[in-house]
This record gives structure tokens, C-alpha cells and sequence, in this order.
């Protein structure tokens, strides 16, 4: 009897391991970060997938795919819906049409971004967190560039929600510096969904200065931008259309805020962050950016786009350092906000 008593409290220590004893009632966590076979990553809120980080080989550059609508639908596509020489556009993605010379914009070259490794995977219920390490290599195989990335998803009301970037660029292995040509194409990129296209789906676009369309607004400077239309979702058993989109926010502590933009009519918007001129990091100097995507629900609201400018300027970055921790070797958290 006591030999079958002290076997059942093996199998219920095995069952029940002493780090969630008295945990019964612990609320699990909003939003986590559900690591998956074939090199991708997705961000769930409530169990719900919102987006999935892609950073397979099988593709030249990691990107996010698909980024949904509240409504669940994909407000992203991959590739051009009527142009087969761009199917470099996936959905949500990085990249520079000049690093040091080589064009890592197009697929047309050598150059490739690699994911080097994951440094930190952490839950909660204000937002999930991913930070990872990239490489930026030229044809053949010297990397230019390193990127430190961390990326965020947090909850808001009625299942919208924010995906929120930041970029660290420091020179690559061995380099001490690295230079990026003046162009309007890069860091951060989005082709949205066709639906929300303005030439294919009568999708519209407009920024932060009340300018609407790809003429008023292209290569022009604004706090942020926003492409909204219709999509097609299902309604039990009908198929209707509902009205979300997509606004994109620069960061005030980004060199050159507000950012000029390049914003198509067929689909797609990108701050381009060294519009004006080449720019040069260094070991001493590196390049922090950040950007914030809202996927909302309705028709563009300006004065709605305004608060949530307000709140991502307030919001502090991230920081990543080895851990002390036991079983991590990263961590990854927002730094203390001023005066803190």
C-alpha cells in the first residue's frame, strides 16, 4: 500500500510539477508567441493567430504574413496582384534597395536577409514579445549589416490590435561601418491586401496632414499613414464586405520625423527613411527605428490615429541583454520610461 501511495505521488508530481502548484486560478496570458515547424513564428491574442513571422530560407528576406483585420481576414497579400516582377512584396516585410552597393530590395540579386537566431520569446497579458538577430548579406555571403529585432503585439478593443517594430542596425561581422544610399525604398515595407489597393479594390489612402491619394501624398512627409477599404468576410452564411485597414505610424525619435513615404495607389506604403541623403552606421553610432501598425476595424479615423501617435511617442523601447535568469539566455523588455 505504501509502495502504491508513493507511486501515485510520482505520477501526480509528473503530471503536476511543483511550478504551477497553487497556480489553479492563475489567468493565463492575453497574448503569446507560439514558435512553429518550417522556421515561422505566430502571435496569438486570446488563442486567436493575428500574424506569422516567416524567416525560412526558402525566401530571400524574412517578412510577417498574414497580417489580419479584426475580422480575421489577411489586410496583406504576397506579391503585386497585376506585376509578376514584384513578388519581392510580401505583405509586411524589411529591406533596402542599396546597402553598401548591393540591392536588397529586389530579387534580382545575391543578397539575402537571414535570421541568425532567436534571442527571446516572452508572453503576457499587455503584449507578446519577440526579439531575434538578422544578418544582412551580399552575394557572396559577407554580411553588411546586423539587425536587432524586436517586434510586439498588444490587444485593443473589439480584437484590433498593434504590431510595433524596433530596429537596431549596427555594421556587419568584422565591419566597422556600413553604408546606406539615399533612396526611398527601405527599411519597412507593406503591399496591402488587393481589396484594400486603391487602383484594384478602391481602397483609400491618407496621412497624418488630411492629404488623400497616392498624387497629394507621395514622397511627401507625415507622422503616419493609412490605407483602408472593404474586405470580404463571412457573415454566417452570407459573404459580405466590411470596411478595416491599415495605419502606419513613424516614431518621433526616428531620425528625420516625420518620415517622406512611398505610397502606391496599386497597394503599397513605406516610410523611407533615408530619403533626403546616404547615411553611414558605425560601431559607435548605430541606427534605431521605429514603426507601429494598427489593424483596425472601420473606415480611417484621424482623430483616432492621432491618440495612438501620441501613446507609441510615450511608449519606451526595448532592450536586450544576456540574461541572469536560469534556462534564458536573452532578455527582452521595455526599458524604464523617463524618470523612472
Amino acid at each position: 500500500m505504501v509502495q502504491k501511495l508513493g507511486f501515485i505521488g510520482l505520477l501526480v508530481a509528473m503530471l503536476f510539477p511543483p511550478s504551477l502548484w497553487g497556480q489553479a486560478d492563475v489567468e493565463p496570458w492575453r497574448c503569446e508567441v507560439l514558435p512553429l515547424p518550417d522556421q515561422q513564428v505566430a502571435f496569438l491574442i486570446d488563442g486567436r493567430e493575428v500574424t506569422r513571422w516567416h524567416h525560412s530560407t526558402e525566401y530571400p528576406r524574412p517578412f510577417f504574413y498574414p497580417f489580419n483585420g479584426p475580422t480575421g481576414t489577411s489586410l496583406t497579400r504576397m506579391g503585386h496582384p497585376g506585376a509578376p516582377n514584384h513578388d519581392h512584396h510580401r505583405s509586411v516585410w524589411f529591406a533596402h534597395y542599396k546597402v553598401e552597393g548591393v540591392d536588397f530590395w529586389s530579387d534580382q540579386t545575391g543578397a539575402q536577409v537571414r535570421q541568425k537566431h532567436w534571442l527571446a520569446y516572452v508572453d503576457g497579458m499587455r503584449e507578446s514579445v519577440m526579439a531575434s538577430s538578422l544578418g544582412w548579406y551580399d552575394g557572396t555571403g559577407q554580411e553588411l549589416l546586423e539587425q536587432e529585432l524586436v517586434v510586439a503585439v498588444r490587444p485593443l478593443k473589439e480584437q484590433e490590435y498593434l504590431l510595433e517594430i524596433q530596429s537596431t542596425f549596427r555594421p556587419g561581422a568584422g565591419r566597422e561601418s556600413v553604408r546606406l544610399e539615399q533612396t526611398n525604398f527601405g527599411f519597412f515595407a507593406v503591399r496591402v491586401a488587393k481589396a484594400l489597393s486603391g487602383h484594384f479594390g478602391g481602397g483609400l489612402i491618407s496621412d497624418s496632414e488630411s492629404r488623400v491619394g497616392e498624387k497629394a501624398i507621395f514622397e511627401q512627409q507625415a507622422k503616419w499613414m493609412d490605407y483602408s477599404g472593404r474586405v470580404a468576410v463571412m457573415e454566417g452564411e452570407r459573404r459580405i464586405w466590411r470596411n478595416e485597414g491599415i495605419t502606419y505610424f513613424d516614431h518621433p525619435e526616428n531620425d528625420g520625423y516625420p518620415s517622406h513615404w512611398h505610397v502606391r495607389e496599386d497597394g503599397w506604403m513605406g516610410a523611407a527613411w533615408n530619403f533626403r541623403s546616404d547615411a553611414e552606421v558605425t560601431e559607435e553610432k548605430s541606427l534605431v527605428l521605429r514603426y507601429l501598425l494598427h489593424s483596425h476595424a472601420g473606415a480611417y479615423d484621424a482623430s483616432r490615429a492621432a491618440k495612438i501617435a501620441a501613446a507609441f511617442a510615450q511608449r519606451p523601447g526595448f532592450l536586450v541583454q544576456k540574461s541572469k535568469r536560469p534556462h534564458r539566455q536573452y532578455e527582452v523588455a521595455r526599458r524604464p520610461a523617463a524618470g523612472q
